[in-house]
Parts: C-alpha cells; structure tokens; sequence
C-alpha cells in the first residue's frame, strides 16, 4: 500500500471556513438565548441574513 506523503501547502476550503464561522456565531447565540430554541427571525438576526437582503436587492425602485 502506497501513502502520499504529508503535503506541505495548505489549502483552504474559503466557504466551508464561512460555513464553520456562521455555525459558532449561531451556537454562541443559542447559548446566550434564555429560551429553548432560537426564532427564525433571531437566527436571521445572527447571520444577518436582513442585511444581506438589503445590500444585494440595493436602492428599491417604488420610491
């Protein structure tokens, strides 16, 4: 059986590191949160999901 030797150069994964980090942010939210679980709106709140919206959808066009 033939094994690769141990590869030096590091290679980094940019979305699964994004993916990881909204995870603790959720996980040090629901440990602060008093209740059972999180609401939609305070998980959107965490990953700022709202902002996201606002920022990608830009200056509205009914004004």
């Amino acid at each position: 059986m033939h094994v690769a030797p141990p590869s030096t150069a590091t290679v980094q994964d940019h979305v699964a590191l994004a993916e990881i980090e909204l995870c603790g942010e959720l996980i040090i939210a629901a440990s602060a949160a008093d209740e059972e679980r999180l609401s939609p709106d305070r998980i959107d709140e965490v990953l700022k999901v709202v902002a996201e919206r606002s920022a990608l959808s830009g200056p509205s066009l009914q004004e």
